[in-house]
């Protein structure tokens, strides 16, 4: 008899060591796009050039586009991450910061990742929902050609299911973005961003730029869409949503957080009926 009890009792013992260590693994492991209770998860795509172009005119990222997504993402319970394609410090001029989001400049939830942005090959694309490009002047440079970013937003887009999405002069990072089939991401859909008849074309900046927005989206098939006023303006045509200014940079976010729900409650009836 006492032998009996004894066994089980060792029994039951190792079997709760067994899935203590089972429970400890699976609360360690890293969240993803797709994990059960982990943090889903946003990736800002910035560009890292202080310069446009080959000159010496000072270059910069929006701040305001990534404060104001950053608190639509953060209220609606995202994780978000940066990546540049040179990693570390981004730059950011007086000019591209508003006095409303001024005081962000000392909130270490944002400023600490500006400084220390992930590199492409740092960033593991299926931990994602969306992508996020943001604008500022020097978009135009380095993260429309990168190969390796490229092959991240279409991983987020194509596997993951997830959600693309730019304003304002960061359009320009998804033009180049390729499906599987070869076809261009911006072609047969509706497409927003900063236009080329709103920038100061005789300015020596504007001589710098590698191509233009609206002409290119509409030479690979897409219908470029934007409002003659300074108003907030966003497409959205399926997974792809894009904003033409600075002010879109919060309808953007909102519009990325409701497509994302909407896949979410797709999901949700799909495997209710399955």
């Amino acid at each position: 008899m006492h032998t009996s009890r004894f066994i089980k009792l060792s029994l039951t013992l190792l079997a709760g060591v067994w899935l203590g260590c089972f429970s400890s693994a699976q609360a360690s492991a890293p969240p993803t796009a797709s994990s059960p209770g982990g943090q889903e998860r946003i990736l800002f795509i910035i560009a890292s050039s202080k310069v446009h172009g080959t000159s010496r005119i000072p270059a910069s990222i929006s701040f305001d586009e990534t404060v104001d997504a950053w608190d639509t993402f953060h209220a609606a319970g995202y994780a978000m991450d940066f990546v540049t394609p040179d990693g570390g410090d981004v730059p950011i001029l007086d000019n591209y910061v508003s006095a409303v989001v001024a005081p962000r400049l000392k909130d270490e939830r944002i400023m600490a990742p500006l400084r220390n942005t992930l590199t492409p090959a740092q960033v593991d694309p299926g931990r994602y929902r969306a992508v996020y490009y943001v604008g500022g002047s020097n978009a135009m440079y380095g993260v429309p050609e990168h190969p390796v970013l490229q092959r991240i937003a279409m991983h987020v887009y194509e596997r993951n299911g997830g959600v693309i999405s730019a304003v304002c002069h960061g359009t320009a990072g998804i033009v180049n973005l390729k499906l599987t089939n070869g076809q261009y991401l911006v072609s047969g859909k509706r497409i927003s961003g900063y236009p080329e008849e709103d920038e100061d074309q005789d300015a020596p900046y504007f001589k710098q730029f590698p191509f233009l927005i609206r002409q290119t989206v509409e030479t690979r098939g897409g219908t470029f869409r934007v409002v003659d006023s300074y108003d907030p303006h966003i497409e959205v045509d399926g997974r792809v949503v894009t904003g033409q200014n600075v002010v879109s940079a919060t309808p953007v976010a909102q519009a990325v957080v409701e497509v994302l729900r909407k896949l979410d409650r797709r999901a949700a009836r799909a495997a209710a009926t399955n």
